[in-house]
């Protein structure tokens, strides 16, 4: 049983100033000697109600990722909407793990229900299921996001993060892939499969999603900034990745699915992506990979709900 707390904040946090935060902190640990970290999470869950769609924001996601002009919100765009909430647990003094260069390594989306633009809607978050993991430590943030006037979950979402190199005492060494069951859909000892698309991504790529994401997260911004994170250039997010690939999906998604993927290797920028979409009865599996080097970037697959 949860012994979370739930607490109401007034507003969605400002990205920016969460960032700001988690470099302050960062500076702190510098410059002093931390104290034992403790393996547990913060028993709390951040809500806030009355949130509600920016039009002209939702039209630049849907232009950028190539989602149609529609009043339905891409589940890519409604993790958009939860993202800083969940931010805003990770950048707590008593999170374990520190939130600058941290890795998401998956992510697990259930739409349970279309939402739309003009629903308000109440979003909560929080971090569960820390464990220990061969290159150091992760941990789920989840995402739900329902009607402000109901009980229902319209949609939920599992990112996981890989904090490397930062093992904690005491957990449980967990070995499994590093993404969820999409990564069985593409074996890495098989040979790649036909491209179906093929995707040029421009310097600026990480700037422009940062434009209508409002995730500015320096590793993904410029060469220089990425560097200071151990990035030898900057690198693309990895929802971008996956967020393009399910608008690729199309309509067969339908309106109730799963969306999974796995984020194996970054994807340099500039750089270029080939992507395959395979459909089935059992719904669409997905591949991004390297077309010069067969390096593997993401893989995952979109199966719609009973």
């Amino acid at each position: 049983m949860s012994t979370r707390r739930e607490q109401l904040l007034p507003e969605v946090p400002s990205l920016t100033s969460l960032y700001g935060q988690a470099v302050a902190r960062s500076a702190r640990l510098m410059v002093r000697r931390p104290g034992p970290i403790v393996a547990r999470l913060p028993e709390i869950s951040y809500r806030v109600d009355d949130v509600r769609v920016d039009r002209a924001q939702l039209a630049a996601y849907q232009h950028l990722l190539g989602e149609a002009g529609s009043d339905s919100l891409p589940a890519g765009y409604v993790h958009v909407l939860g993202f800083p909430v969940a931010m805003a647990v990770m950048a707590r003094e008593d999170f374990p793990l520190p939130l600058m260069g941290m890795v998401h390594v998956a992510n697990q989306v259930q739409q349970r229900h279309p939402v739309h633009a003009e629903d308000v809607l109440t979003v909560r978050a929080w971090a569960q299921n820390l464990r220990a993991h061969r290159s150091g430590t992760q941990v789920d943030l989840v995402t739900e996001v329902g009607q402000a006037d109901g009980l229902d979950v319209l949609w939920r979402g599992v990112s996981t993060y890989l904090a490397k190199g930062k093992p904690l005492k005491g957990l449980a060494l967990v070995e499994a892939a590093d993404g969820g069951a999409s990564s069985g859909a593409y074996p890495t000892d098989t040979p790649l499969p036909e491209a179906t698309a093929n995707w040029r991504l421009g310097a600026s790529t990480g700037r422009r999603y940062a434009d209508v994401s409002g995730d500015r997260n320096p590793i993904h911004l410029s060469g220089l900034s990425a560097k200071l994170f151990g990035f030898k250039r900057a690198i693309a997010h990895g929802m971008y990745t996956a967020s393009r690939a399910l608008a690729a999906v199309g309509p067969a998604r339908g309106d109730a699915f799963t969306w999974e993927v796995e984020f194996r290797k970054p994807v340099y920028l500039p750089g270029q992506v080939a992507l395959n979409l395979t459909p089935s009865d059992a719904g669409t599996t997905f591949l991004g990979w390297d077309p010069s080097t067969g390096t593997r970037h993401f893989s995952g697959a979109v199966q719609p709900l009973p």
